[in-house]
């Protein structure tokens, strides 16, 4: 059973920068394309990146490209999210999942994160 644990959510101020972190267990890490997605009060959860098994294809949904950066280093078995001029609206729970095929859809991830609080403040 493959274990996945978010890390570096906390509290910003608008136009500040994090990064999360996903440390994955278990089974080899690079068998997994891995996402990250987010899901803010009273709304749906929403694909946020993704990168492959390789780390050679990263996609991004159009609310954060150009702002945010998605990397992985197989060999420390983490994922990581660059995240800079951060905006009120990025506020979210932001959670990693990992599957053998990756993409934008939720559906294709079998192992999630339990998550890592971001707040943006104005």
């Amino acid at each position: 059973q493959s274990q996945f644990v978010e890390s570096g959510g906390g509290l910003v101020q608008a136009g500040g920068s994090l990064r999360l972190s996903c440390a994955a267990s278990g089974r080899p890490f690079s068998s997994y394309a891995i996402g990250w997605f987010r899901q803010a009060p009273g709304k749906d959860q929403e694909f946020v990146a993704a990168v492959s098994r390789s780390g050679l294809t990263t996609n991004y949904a159009d609310s954060v490209k150009g702002r945010f950066t998605i990397s992985r280093d197989n060999a420390k078995n983490t994922v990581y999210l660059q995240m800079r001029s951060l905006k009120p609206e990025d506020t979210a729970v932001y959670s990693c999942a990992a599957g053998p095929i990756g993409g934008t859809a939720y559906r294709t991830y079998q192992y999630w994160g339990q998550g890592t609080q971001v707040t943006v403040s104005s």
